[in-house]
């Protein structure tokens, strides 16, 4: 068997799974929803790139010394089946995990108690709803989106297995987590390059 290094090699229109995952040597970034690639943006660009380590040092302080773990992308979380196969892995952005029997070696198997996605000019609608189901599906109790065009971040809590989407919290506004209420801090600047 040859050694895949280039999506073109792939059968995009074929179900893969975690172990496929792990044999590939791509130069692209590629995440698997329900087996099926999805193909990430290059490389976040400069203010995603800014947005996300503002986070993270916001979120360090809080999650530093605490049971519940911060980590950052690239950080491979996978979603088992019914069947416990995982053919789904994805890498958000920022993502908190508070059981540390969901924690390996490669990363997180089950759902993060919290997920920070930044949207890149390249993610499309669909990328967005298909997380967006994805994550209400597995239980993502908390779930950001960060949208830097607008200047805004949404919030959603899983309630009785759906989303509630909360007002959104536009620049210069105070964000604050539902799930782990000491996560609160200013927007203000969390935009600027």
């Amino acid at each position: 068997m040859s050694v895949i290094t280039s999506l073109e090699q792939l059968d995009l229109k074929r179900s893969y799974s975690y172990s496929d995952y792990l044999l590939w040597q791509l130069k692209e970034r590629v995440e698997i929803i329900k087996g099926k690639i999805l193909a990430m943006s290059p490389a976040p660009n400069r203010l995603h790139q800014r947005i996300s380590m503002k986070l993270t040092l916001q979120l360090a302080n809080v999650f530093d010394n605490h049971q519940c773990q911060l980590y950052v992308a690239p950080f491979d979380v996978r979603f088992p089946d019914e069947n416990g196969n995982v053919k789904t892995v994805v890498q958000p952005d920022l993502c908190v995990i508070c059981d540390p029997n969901k924690l390996d070696e490669q990363g997180c198997i089950g759902a993060p108690d919290l997920i920070i996605e930044i949207l890149s000019p390249g993610n499309s609608k669909r990328e967005m709803k298909d997380k967006y189901e994805l994550y209400q599906e597995q239980g993502v109790s908390e779930y950001w989106v960060v949208r830097p065009e607008e200047r805004n971040i949404h919030i959603y809590l899983l309630e009785n297995g759906r989303y509630i989407g909360i007002a959104p919290v536009v620049e210069d506004e105070i964000i604050t987590s539902v799930k782990f209420p000491a996560l609160s801090f200013s927007t203000e600047g969390l935009y600027d390059l």
